[in-house]
């Protein structure tokens, strides 16, 4: 368990600061160490879950500058959710504590740019692009407007079935928050 609690405002005010010392190259690279690693012998404490997509460009250590232990990372192409990514989101609230889930899409999403463009696609592609679906309706005008709508989209869904999720949310001790990627700015805008 965390030695001291952190609020999910705590932990979201964590990963401004390091979103803004990525733009800035200001890094500090936190917890990444000998020492940190031996610190993590005995368990993890995460103080933010970031379900994001797989793409190599869109790292959240590097994106929030923290390091081994801060975050508990689940990628998947186009960030969309599932049975095992609805697990693993559940084992870190309601095992580990943590108290900030984090849906992050980009933009330049392939998943997304795939699944609005229809098509064939080969392989298990057509699972991701079908999960996508319900995200990509009445998207409106806004920039990035799919890869914005996939993340809201998951974080809404996580908000209605994750075992829990409302009765910590009601007590304040769990908040998902969509958000979104510029891969030119650097920039992670908050979508609430």
């Amino acid at each position: 368990m965390r030695e001291t609690a952190m609020t999910w405002q705590g932990a979201l005010e964590k990963l401004k600061a390091g979103n803004r010392r990525y733009i800035e190259s200001r890094f500090k690279h936190p917890n990444k160490s000998v020492e940190r690693r031996e610190e993590l012998l005995d368990g993890q404490n995460p103080f933010a879950v970031v379900l994001g997509c797989s793409d190599s460009r869109v790292p959240p250590e590097i994106l929030f500058d923290r390091g081994q232990g801060d975050l508990f990372v689940i990628r998947v192409a186009g960030n969309v959710l599932d049975d095992i990514v609805l697990g693993s989101v559940e084992y870190a609230a309601l095992h580990l504590d943590t108290p900030l889930v984090i849906v992050l899409g980009h933009s330049q999403c392939g998943a997304v740019a795939a699944a609005c463009a229809g098509g064939e696609l080969e392989g298990h592609l057509p699972f991701i692009a079908e999960a996508l679906q319900p995200a990509l309706v009445d998207l409106g005008d806004e920039p990035h407007a799919a890869e914005r709508s996939n993340a809201r989209y998951v974080a809404a869904q996580l908000e209605s079935s994750g075992k829990r999720f409302a009765e910590l949310a009601t007590v304040g001790n769990l908040k998902i928050l969509p958000a979104f990627f510029d891969l030119e700015t650097g920039l992670v805008e908050l979508l609430d």
